[in-house]
Formats: structure tokens, C-alpha cells, sequence
């Protein structure tokens, strides 16, 4: 009678444990960062970001308090590992969203997978023109570079420049776009292009370039690339004789503490245009900048911060959606209004960020950026 007795218990358990209340199961979502290569410290910051605001979503749990499992893929910077990672969230893991990819780039690449597959997807630092007409499933919470860089140009011509010479890594879609804003908003502005030079993003010669810009003795240089090449024309620049009189000036790809940490005292003067600054005066800013001090014995960059607004503008919508459904989650994310690091933030029809706190012109300081006075 025992061995009958538990041979129907032994039985019964498969069924118990999948018959264990949803409300106890964590929601899947995903996310895709460059963790690893030239371009890391972009998706570290992010993922530290993440991080953060997901331990204090799980500290008070959504849906009625079931938690948040966040799956993080490396990218590194390659276009089909992105395309890899995103299969392998949806099918193997499941996900209900997946934020990121890091690069505008590798969105190009993995946005037609996730929107044919209708599954929310969340851009924390992509800025290149053309990323949310991917698809109805494609957002994102970075301010496009077309709203940053003219508040930048402003800042230069109010010191004195007017004439300027573009250089920008012509083989990746970020780079490119953001040369194209530069151009179109110097032209605007009404500042005379001296000269246009192009490289590679893995350059690491830029004298040619250089050389034949300092005989043009423009009054600034508009730099557009990831933190790298940006580092490398800095340092040659100042080795060719660039001094104080030439003012450099960076796209978003600039502006990462890595900057300072490459360039060193090659990069201060450089100025960039940025949504969110360390020191901004907000409660929550300040709790959030010293939350993440604690919890990484570093300061965050605008790529946290912007990463740590967009988890819980997901967690968010995950909420308001009532259930963990891709469909139910993009309709709900399409409607967020809510007020973070960054500030107030609510999407535009075509999911672009339709509110921002206002663009700050940051400048680089003995290796730490600084608001421009």
C-alpha cells in the first residue's frame, strides 16, 4: 500500500510543478550589449545601467510582484552575434522584450528580426537617423543626434567659430549619420565647411587627414565615430601641432568618460552634446548617481543613465500591459509617460522620444567632462 501510495505521488509531481502559478514564474526579457572588444565600455556602462534599476524593480516586483529575469548577450560589436542573440532570446529564452542592441548598426541588423517577430525592442543608445521606421516594434529612449548636435553648434559659434572642418569613420551606419546631421546642421547654422575627411573605424593613422585640415586653419573640427578613433585623432592632432585655437567638437559617440581615459590631456577642450549630466540638480539624478557609485565603485555615463530609465520604462509597460505578451507590452510601451533620470519621457507616434529635460553642452576637463560655461 506504501509503495502504491508513493509511486502516485512520484506520479503527481511533474504535474505539480508545472501546474506552479504563473504569478511565481520571473518574465523574460532580454537584452543585447557589447560586452566585449574596442567598443565595451558603450555596453557595460548599459548594462550596468540595466542592472541597477532591475534590482530595485524586483525589490517590489510587477504583475502583482513576480519578478524580472534579464538575460544579457554580448554583441561584440558584431552584426550577425546580434542577430544570433536575438534568436536565441526569443526562441530559447522566451523573452517578452529585448532592449538594445548597443550600436545603431547592429539595430539595422537585428531590428527586422525582432519586429517580424513581433517582439518589443527597446533602443537605449541608438541615435542614427531611420531606426524606428524599422518597424511598428522598434523604440527607442535615446535622443536622436539630429536634436543634440545643432544645440552643440550653437555653443561653438556663441565662442567664436565659424569656420569648420568635418571628419566621421565611414563604415558604420552611427558614424555616418551623425556626419550627416553635423554637415546638415553646420550648413544651417551657417558655418562655412572647409573641409570634409573620412576613415575607417579601426583606423589608426588619421595624419593624412589632419595635415591637410591644419592648412586650412579652420576654427573647429566636428568629429563623428565611436570613442576610439575619436581618441586616436585627438592624440594625433595634438602631436601635429593642434593646439587650444582649433576647437574640437564631438557627436554622441564622443561622449563616454573612456574618452579622457584613452586621450587624456589630447582631448580636453572637446565639446559634446548630451541629454543627461552627472551633476544634474534632481533628487532622483543624485540618488541614482550615488546608487550606482555604490554598487560599481565608478561613475555612471550617459549610457547608464539612460539604460537605467529605460529598464523601468519597460518594467513599466510590462506592468500597465497586465500580462507578460509581446503584443500587450508594445501597445503599453507606445503609451509610456513617465519621469526618470533623464526627465520627463514619453514616446512620439513614430516611438522616438517625444520629451527630453533639455540638451547640455558638456566639455572635456583634465579627463572628466564638465557643463560648458
Amino acid at each position: 500500500m506504501m509503495r502504491r501510495t508513493l509511486a502516485i505521488a512520484l506520479l503527481a509531481m511533474p504535474a505539480l510543478a508545472q501546474s506552479q502559478p504563473v504569478m511565481a514564474q520571473p518574465i523574460q526579457v532580454g537584452a543585447i550589449e557589447i560586452l566585449s572588444g574596442p567598443n565595451a565600455a558603450y555596453g557595460v556602462a548599459i548594462k550596468g545601467g540595466l542592472d541597477l534599476a532591475l534590482d530595485e524593480i524586483n525589490a517590489k516586483g510587477i504583475l502583482g510582484g513576480r519578478k524580472i529575469q534579464l538575460t544579457v548577450e554580448d554583441s561584440a560589436a558584431n552584426k550577425d552575434q546580434a542577430i544570433n542573440a536575438a534568436r536565441k532570446l526569443i526562441g530559447r529564452d522566451k523573452v517578452v522584450a529585448i532592449i538594445g542592441p548597443t550600436l545603431s548598426n547592429e539595430m539595422f541588423a537585428v531590428g527586422p528580426v525582432t519586429n517580424e517577430r513581433k517582439i518589443p525592442t527597446l533602443g537605449t543608445s541608438t541615435t542614427a537617423s531611420g531606426i524606428t521606421e524599422i518597424g511598428p516594434y522598434i523604440f527607442r529612449t535615446s535622443l536622436p543626434e539630429s536634436d543634440v548636435i545643432p544645440v552643440t553648434l550653437k555653443a561653438a559659434q556663441a565662442r567664436g567659430v565659424k569656420t569648420i572642418a568635418l571628419m566621421y569613420a565611414n563604415d558604420d551606419a552611427f558614424s555616418k549619420s551623425g556626419f550627416d546631421v553635423m554637415k546638415a546642421a553646420a550648413e544651417k547654422a551657417g558655418l562655412s565647411i572647409l573641409a570634409i575627411e573620412s576613415f575607417g573605424s579601426k583606423d589608426t593613422d588619421f595624419s593624412a587627414q589632419l595635415t591637410k585640415i591644419k592648412s586650412l586653419k579652420p576654427d573647429a573640427i566636428g568629429l563623428s565615430a565611436l570613442v576610439e578613433p575619436v581618441s586616436g585623432v585627438l592624440l594625433q592632432a595634438r602631436s601635429l601641432g593642434f593646439g587650444k585655437e582649433t576647437l574640437f567638437i564631438g557627436g554622441n559617440g564622443s561622449n563616454s568618460p573612456k574618452l579622457g581615459e584613452i586621450a587624456g590631456p589630447a582631448a580636453d577642450g572637446l565639446i559634446v552634446g548630451s541629454p543627461w549630466f552627472i551633476g544634474k540638480k534632481a533628487d532622483n539624478n543624485e540618488a541614482f548617481v550615488a546608487a550606482y557609485k555604490a554598487k560599481y565603485s565608478r561613475d555612471p555615463d550617459q549610457f547608464a543613465a539612460q539604460a537605467y530609465d529605460a529598464m523601468k520604462i519597460m518594467a513599466g509597460a510590462i506592468d500597465r500591459a497586465g500580462a507578460a505578451e509581446p503584443e500587450k507590452v508594445r501597445d503599453a510601451l507606445a503609451k509610456t509617460d513617465s519621469s526618470g533620470v533623464m526627465g520627463p519621457f514619453r514616446f512620439t507616434e513614430g516611438r522616438d522620444p517625444a520629451t527630453a529635460a533639455g540638451v547640455v553642452v558638456l566639455v572635456m576637463k583634465a579627463g572628466k567632462f564638465a557643463v560648458l560655461e
